[in-house]
């Protein structure tokens, strides 16, 4: 009977422990069917962390630049979360002109209140009606007509300018040295 009990005892083990195991496991399967879509997610690719970052600070401008030709649309991971970096003119176009309210700017009160010091009440820092108001004083501003009489005035006075010198330097019967910066 001593026998009999001790090669029971480990079997009730054995067999909760299995129970418990197979119960983890119904309970990750289950979990995974709930919370997780069936289709798979298109998510861009991770190019970096914050750490590639700060690796990078000295040349951030250059990594940020090489990112962007190798990836059109790109992700980097922080602890905070991930930041969408998009270089295809053609999403940036969907995404500020198309589908603008789909994609949150600010994501809320924390980051706007963190950017109004810097950027003000200006487009760049804005969500909602105050963007929509933005966006109608710039198209004003920023109109072909706008552009044209100021790039017009801007090219009358530079060629005012390099008249008056040349013609000095004409005058004077002196020589010019002409440098390119190009």
């Amino acid at each position: 009977m001593n026998s009999f009990a001790t090669t029971s005892f480990p079997v009730p083990t054995t067999f909760l422990a299995t129970a418990v195991a197979a119960l983890l496991i119904l309970l990750l399967i289950k979990r995974r069917f709930l919370f997780h879509s069936t289709k798979k997610l298109n998510y861009p690719p991770i190019a970096g962390t914050i750490f590639h970052l700060l690796f990078n600070l000295h040349r951030l401008v250059e990594y940020q630049t090489a990112l962007s030709r190798k990836y059109k649309t790109f992700r980097i991971l922080t602890p905070f979360g991930n930041y969408v970096y998009k270089a295809d003119p053609a999403n940036v176009e969907y995404i500020l002109k198309l589908n603008f309210l789909n994609y949150g700017k600010l994501q809320g009160d924390f980051n706007y209140d963190m950017v109004r010091d810097f950027l003000g009440d200006g487009i760049f820092a804005v969500d909602g009606d105050k963007r929509r108001q933005q966006r109608k004083i710039a198209i004003f501003e920023f109109s072909t007509k706008v552009l044209r009489d100021y790039s017009s005035r801007a090219f009358k006075n530079s060629a005012s300018e390099l008249t008056g010198i040349v013609s000095k330097l004409a005058s004077c019967n002196q020589m010019m040295k002409y440098t390119s910066n190009l």
